[in-house]
């Protein structure tokens, strides 16, 4: 069974391929711009967090396209990332009550404004999604079953307790 883990950054999972391009836990180094080197209809998963934000809305689709590709009939892929529905929402009730600002130093953010455009602009942000737009790039790359899912939560037990952070408000599954 092939897996691949996207962006892995500080985050290995054991049995799995870890892609990143600037991490020393990942075992592949790659360029998530250019097609991963894995034929077509060969992969059985592929899980990425807090990754498909840092492109633009063109190269995530390009990414997404490549992921249509390599999977397998069946295969799916899981995105868990922020969702700009849910920081509008905080942006209008309690923007100070969120995970990130609590847990990763943040507190000095001192209006509703700023966390706003530090979420769009921080962190290498290009593209920041909510349901319904990363539904409609999934769809677009080819994929036809997509569903919304719950932290940590799958029908497949190869992406169950995968997320590892709070803040991935939206988590979708594809299937091939």
């Amino acid at each position: 069974m092939q897996k691949l883990h996207i962006g892995c950054g500080d985050i290995y999972f054991k049995g799995w391929t870890n892609v990143d391009l600037e991490s020393n836990k990942a075992d592949l180094k790659w360029n998530m711009l250019n097609p991963l080197p894995y034929k077509h209809d060969s992969i059985d998963f592929i899980y990425n967090e807090h990754f498909i934000e840092h492109l633009t809305v063109e190269e995530g689709l390009g990414v997404i396209k490549n992921f249509h590709k390599i999977l397998k009939q069946g295969g799916a892929l899981r995105i868990a990332t922020i969702d700009l529905d849910y920081i509008v929402h905080k942006y209008n009730f309690f923007w100070k009550n969120q995970d990130w600002i609590k847990t990763h130093k943040y507190q000095w953010i001192k209006t509703k404004a700023e966390m706003m455009n530090i979420c769009f602009h921080e962190w290498g942000h290009k593209y920041l999604y909510n349901e319904e737009e990363l539904k409609r790039r999934l769809k677009e790359a080819g994929f036809k079953k997509i569903k919304s899912v719950k932290f940590n939560k799958s029908d497949f037990e190869e992406l169950k307790n995968k997320e590892t952070r709070k803040d991935s408000k939206l988590i979708l599954e594809a299937i091939k």
